[in-house]
């Protein structure tokens, strides 16, 4: 496996049948997917992208899923209320209910997926 990637990593998702990757477009963010992405692949687990703060940093890790022809499942755009949301421990679709749908569409999509 790769460097950067550990063993809890790998004991947490080798039984999985589909693994959501998280990352956020910035150089860290995108170094550290492609680590994951690696991980994930030798393992043979399906997989998919969400981009968190998807309207910040660079198109770079846009261009990366397109080119590895990694699916992106959801973006998420940087906001304060989000961010106050999540730091409270609260729901988001239940603080916000247009994010209901965003996560039933993100459903349905991983559903598509070809899953182990």
């Amino acid at each position: 496996m790769p460097p950067g990637t550990s063993c809890p990593v790998i004991t947490a998702i080798k039984d999985t049948d589909f693994v959501i990757l998280v990352t956020e477009p910035t150089p860290f963010g995108l170094n550290d997917l492609s680590l994951a992405v690696e991980v994930v692949r030798k393992l043979k687990i399906p997989f998919g992208v969400i981009i968190n703060r998807s309207d910040l940093g660079n198109k770079k890790t846009d261009e990366y899923c397109t080119g590895e022809h990694i699916p992106i499942l959801m973006r998420i755009p940087f906001s304060k209320k989000i961010a106050g949301i999540y730091s409270r421990g609260d729901s988001i679709v239940e603080a916000l209910p247009e994010y209901r749908e965003k996560f039933q569409r993100l459903f349905t999509k991983i559903k598509k997926v070809k899953i182990r």
